[in-house]
């Protein structure tokens, strides 16, 4: 909870996630269930002791290096995903977090190509994951949409063969895109070129994850090399400044994960984000959880961490609001009726800070 007087319409505000991975809402509660229901063996205490307990797992994400120090567990914590049953609990395990958080449409990555490299199906992975969002719409009255990730760290030939095994879904929108997550360094966004060309050709939304950990380059590819309408985390943006103003002109999404990025040390503050540089050079962006079991908070965490480093005014809030979800991939009757829950909660707190 942050201590600004804005806290009560930061709570009350209708909320887009447009960057959270669901396999990055794993806690380690659920992680070590799933290793024991499936009888897959996790690293022992020995060999490294973050797996004595939850707890110690837990206390290990806190110190995280790098991205590829997180990977690490990560991808340890994908290996007891294995029924459906598993891949729905996972993401019923977030969706009740984002509904407490004010969350009312979600859209969620996740990486068939981690699960089917362990003998896992596709279909498994996106039935449970199918099911989650069900549960959700139907709970919560949340809206939902899956988006699947490329692992860049993995050969483009396997990608494509991905591409190719979920494409029927994207083209029915029971995927709502792609995205092209993973190890930055070393992967710049070109050597997906030739599908995401295919999905634009086929109108499947694009995103990518670019200028995290990796170079402003990065971002510049992936707009030109794979004509993205969303950048994920996009944080080297704001040192290119012509490449900032074509993104803004372009009303390219920039999702970022504050949290995240302090977690993983690309910034040692909140503060060093380029949020108000955004702002003032009309760029937009979604604050988002990206892993947020890995990273120590949810959305609504990471709506509190950036008022905390830059003190928003309702009316700057309004505005970061009102672009996602004008920038959502969901129906125009659907942004409607979040535009009006955001007028109305505009409109009560304005007229509390009037009396």
């Amino acid at each position: 909870m942050c201590k600004s007087s804005l806290h009560p319409f930061l709570v009350a505000l209708p909320k887009c996630e447009h960057h959270m991975h669901l396999e990055g809402s794993l806690s380690p509660n659920l992680l070590f269930i799933l290793a024991q229901r499936n009888d897959i063996g996790l690293p022992s205490s020995e060999d490294d002791p973050a797996f004595a307990s939850p707890d110690a797992l837990l206390e290990r994400y806190a110190h995280f290096t790098s991205l590829d120090d997180f990977l690490h567990y990560y991808f340890i914590g994908m290996s007891t995903l294995v029924t459906a049953r598993d891949f729905e609990e996972l993401a019923w395990e977030y969706f009740k977090q984002a509904h407490s958080d004010g969350v009312v449409h979600a859209e969620v990555f996740f990486d068939p190509q981690a699960h089917t490299a362990r003998g896992v199906e596709y279909k498994t992975v996106l039935d449970g994951f199918l099911r989650g969002c069900r549960r959700a719409e139907s709970t919560f009255g949340m809206s939902t949409k899956l988006i699947l990730c490329f692992l860049r760290h993995l050969p483009v030939s396997e990608a494509v063969l991905t591409f190719g095994e979920a494409r029927r879904d994207l083209e029915a929108g029971v995927l709502a895109g792609i995205g092209l997550d993973s190890s930055e360094n070393g992967f710049p966004p070109r050597g997906w070129q030739a599908i995401y060309k295919e999905a634009k050709d086929l109108k499947i939304n694009r995103t990518a994850h670019a200028g995290e950990e990796g170079p402003v380059e990065y971002i510049r590819e992936a707009v030109e090399k794979l004509d993205v309408e969303r950048i994920d985390h996009g944080i080297r943006l704001a040192e290119d400044g012509d490449l900032m103003r074509e993104v803004a002109k372009r009303r390219i999404m920039v999702t970022l994960c504050p949290l995240s990025n302090v977690r993983l040390q690309c910034v040692e503050r909140v503060a060093e984000l380029p949020i108000r540089k955004f702002l003032d050079a009309g760029v937009p962006f979604s604050v988002n959880s990206d892993d947020p079991a890995y990273f120590g908070g949810y959305i609504l965490d990471n709506y509190c961490a950036v008022q905390e480093a830059f003190s928003l005014t309702l009316q700057e809030w309004s505005t970061v609001a009102a672009t996602s979800i004008a920038q959502s991939w969901c129906e125009e009757s659907r942004k409607s009726a979040m535009l009006s829950q955001l007028k109305e909660v505009l409109e009560a707190h304005t007229s509390k800070e009037l009396r």
